[in-house]
């Protein structure tokens, strides 16, 4: 029986999580959960899950949950409290599926403790890579990706790196796949959230049509993987069937397929080196044809491009775009800004940020606050 803290327990990927559990109640365990605000559907999964610990970032919302539930689950609030639930003593493996650079400590100290991670969040790497890995090898973590594409070359790459040349992400393009260039401008929150194959949280939907997803799976791969940023490829795949590949300098080239539903990646990472049942229907290939690929158009998604420029730059700039972009998506969402103005504040921030080298997980976190500033005055701008 293995003991899991699940770590964005009411997000996509909290849920996806709990139903592999639900299938495999024999080997594993719920041991804590965290959540940010929604102390409503935390209450239905402590009563359901009886978890040791609930975290609750935010402060008044563990102090609903704590008032309504009346079970043995301890209540603990704030930032710390998740690094707590993550290096716990008692906790095998770690879920890091909280939603941008809010993840990045907890994911880190699951990392220092030597746990089993399952990376959902992307933003650890991409803020603090370098960091992130070399608590990795010298604490004896295991760091698993949990991410459709990464997964897919984590996969791919069991028989071992001789003679790779390069990987390749796909995408799917999301909604706007199509779309011209010049149709992009009056698109709405609703419609940019609309992604044709996947279920996903508002914000990572957004990131998905603009590309900053992908954008920022680039740089997350380069560390995972050990890579060079011309060893990283990205194509166009609609279908969502062929998550990425991996080519040799044979000639060869492996890629992992199934159908669009996280739980495939989780039961994975979870399992690993074994696999067991997600619930997912196996893929028909038969059904799902044509498979298409396409070159991506950098003009039209200039955060892709926008996010290989900030990997070539190094230093701080992938932290730089990932906070400028958080804040860029937010006032998207709230209608303040248009979907194209979303990759001119990022350039511009990045532009208006000063490149440096960050060797610290202070200097970190006070670069990701000075370009969140300079990016929310770049929105008022463009408001």
């Amino acid at each position: 029986m293995k003991n899991i803290t699940l770590l964005g327990a009411t997000g996509s990927i909290g849920k996806s999580t709990l139903s592999v559990v639900d299938q495999h109640p024999n080997q594993f365990n719920i041991f804590a959960l965290s959540a940010n605000t929604n102390w409503q559907v935390m209450l239905e999964l402590c009563r359901q899950y009886q978890p040791t610990y609930a975290v609750m970032t935010n402060e008044e919302a563990a102090d609903k949950l704590q008032a309504a539930l009346n079970n043995d689950t301890q209540v603990l609030s704030g930032e710390q409290a998740l690094c707590d639930i993550a290096e716990h003593q008692q906790t095998d493996y770690v879920m890091a599926a909280i939603v941008g650079a809010a993840g990045m400590s907890s994911a880190l100290a699951a990392a220092k403790a030597g746990k089993r991670i399952m990376l959902a969040n992307k933003e650890s790497l991409v803020l603090a890579g370098d960091i992130f890995m070399d608590a990795v090898k010298h604490s004896g973590a295991e760091l698993i990706p949990v991410d459709s594409e990464h997964s897919a070359i984590f996969q791919c790459l069991q028989g071992g790196r001789s003679g790779l040349s390069k990987i390749q992400l796909t995408a799917s393009g999301g909604p706007f796949l199509h779309t011209p260039l010049n149709k992009l401008q009056s698109i709405t929150p609703d419609e940019a959230c609309a992604h044709p194959n996947w279920s996903m949280g508002r914000k990572i939907s957004v990131d998905s049509a603009t590309m900053m997803n992908k954008g920022l799976e680039v740089i997350e791969a380069y560390y995972l993987f050990n890579l060079k940023p011309d060893q990283i490829d990205v194509v166009m795949h609609p279908q969502s069937i062929v998550h990425s590949s991996v080519y040799f300098n044979d000639g060869s080239t492996l890629s992992q397929l199934g159908n669009p539903d996280m739980r495939s990646v989780i039961s994975y990472a979870m399992a690993y080196p074994q696999r067991i049942s997600s619930g997912v229907a196996p893929l028909d290939l038969a059904n799902n044809s044509p498979l298409e690929f396409f070159t991506p158009d950098l003009e039209k998604f200039a955060c892709l491009k926008l996010a290989f420029e900030a990997l070539k730059q190094g230093g701080n700039a992938m932290g730089t775009i990932n906070a400028a972009n958080e804040v860029a998506v937010d006032a998207f969402l709230n209608r303040k800004i248009r979907f194209l103005d979303i990759p001119n504040v990022i350039e511009q921030t990045l532009s208006q940020v000063p490149h440096t080298t960050l060797t610290s997980l202070d200097a970190i976190i006070a670069n990701d606050q000075s370009a969140r500033l300079t990016a929310t005055q770049i929105v008022k701008q463009h408001a």
